[in-house]
């Protein structure tokens, strides 16, 4: 999980080489109100990006020690309606532009057997480029006065102090208040629980994920059937899906709809019985197919998918919101990070827009917040039920063919 704390210093006396519109006419309450954003991932930084174009300083908390402390992922296909809106908004889709994986939204859809049902090349135009996650995140960093972020301080707990402040404390200790509490922290959100009851419940379909390197190499077979960018080889109740990212990696998630003790029964501390357990599931598929689970190259890692209720809401409180997975966290179909950084973009302008009165700010954005999102998180069980349902692969084609645009 990432964590984070933002605390307001005059924006004038911080420098990242990047625009700070507006800085000389922001009202002086909000100069002086102190915003604490919990979570670095995209949606966070999104946030502190335009709240800082805006001249509004934030210092965030983050709970990993450096912004190398993990890899950052593999691609994400930034969409026009959302994810590129953000970053326009953040005045950084220029160098979005710079990082973009050329022919990355190919796509195909392969059946068991590895029979091409569909082939879709990326001819530029399909309006989701793909670009690696760790380079959209090094731009939003960079994006951002260098001493917004305080690595290394996990959220812990966060409690109430009466009139929209919060006393944040954090696992080494330390503490700090805030007077507008943004919760960017993810699935496992800690700040979540001020807001709402809800947790993620466990959906019932759990991904398996691994790597090959060199693929066109020593993997020849597996990269042809991957393609220049993304494979869905599907079955009802199962799937392998792979992704060809630079540098010749296959990127591969296997798919299995299976109740929980069934994963929780792999011993993946042992990663030859893990992925033979996983590989066994696809048992008379292409060889090839079957490749991209028992050639990877990296230790197989299971994710269970988790998920809020659709209509996941809370009452308003006073000094705190949500934004990204905390808020809205959904089975996987290419949005989440999209929303994330549409959230964070969304919140920082209304913010901005009103600087004497962040209550009625919030109000905004949770009044838009809340309808877009049960919207995208219904669709993204219609997309779960598409790729393993009953009728898999073809829904899948079908799907695709009844969202070809015109040409």
């Amino acid at each position: 999980m990432e964590y984070r704390s933002i605390a307001v210093a005059l924006a004038g006396t911080q420098s990242c080489g990047c625009e700070t519109d507006n800085q000389g006419s922001m009202n002086t309450s909000i100069r002086n109100t102190s915003i604490a954003i919990i979570g670095a991932g995209l949606g966070g930084l999104t946030l502190a990006r335009v709240l800082h174009v805006h001249g509004i300083a934030a210092t965030i908390y983050e709970a990993e020690t450096s912004a190398n402390a993990r890899s950052q992922g593999g691609m994400l296909d930034i969409h026009e309606h959302n994810g590129q809106v953000a970053l326009k908004t953040a005045g950084l889709f220029d160098q979005f532009l710079k990082v973009i994986h050329a022919g990355g939204q190919a796509t195909r859809v392969l059946d068991k057997d590895g029979n091409l049902l569909l082939d879709e090349p990326d001819d530029g135009t399909g309006g989701r480029p793909e670009v690696p996650r760790g380079e959209l995140r090094r731009i939003l960093l960079d994006s951002i006065p260098s001493d917004t972020i305080r690595w290394g301080h996990k959220l812990v707990a966060a409690s109430a102090l009466g009139g929209g402040r919060h006393m944040l404390t954090f696992a080494d200790a330390s503490t700090v208040t805030a007077d507008l509490l943004v919760g960017a922290d993810g699935a496992w959100s800690r700040v979540r629980p001020l807001l709402s009851l809800a947790e993620p419940a466990y959906v019932g379909t759990s991904f398996f994920e691994t790597h090959l390197y060199d693929g066109d190499t020593r993997h020849a077979a597996s990269a042809q059937a991957v393609g220049d960018g993304a494979l869905f080889a599907l079955a009802p109740g199962k799937g392998i899906l792979a992704h060809r990212e630079p540098n010749g990696v296959l990127h591969t998630y296997a798919q299995l709809n299976k109740p929980a003790d069934w994963v929780d029964s792999i011993d993946f501390s042992d990663p030859a019985a893990a992925r033979a357990c996983v590989a066994r599931e696809f048992d008379g598929w292409a060889p090839e197919l079957v490749a991209l689970i028992t050639d990877g190259e990296t230790d197989l890692l299971p994710r269970p998918i988790h998920a809020l209720p659709v209509e996941h809401r809370w009452d308003r409180i006073p000094g705190v919101t949500l934004l990204g997975d905390a808020a809205h966290l959904m089975i996987p179909s290419g949005e989440g990070a999209n929303l994330a950084m549409f959230d964070g973009a969304e919140l920082g302008k209304v913010i901005a827009a009103h600087p004497d009165d962040l209550e009625a700010a919030l109000i905004l954005y949770e009044q838009d917040l809340f309808p877009r999102s049960a919207s995208e998180a219904a669709e993204a069980e219609d997309v779960l039920r598409v790729c393993l349902g009953p009728d898999a692969p073809q829904s899948l084609v079908d799907f695709f063919t009844w969202n070809q645009p015109a040409k």
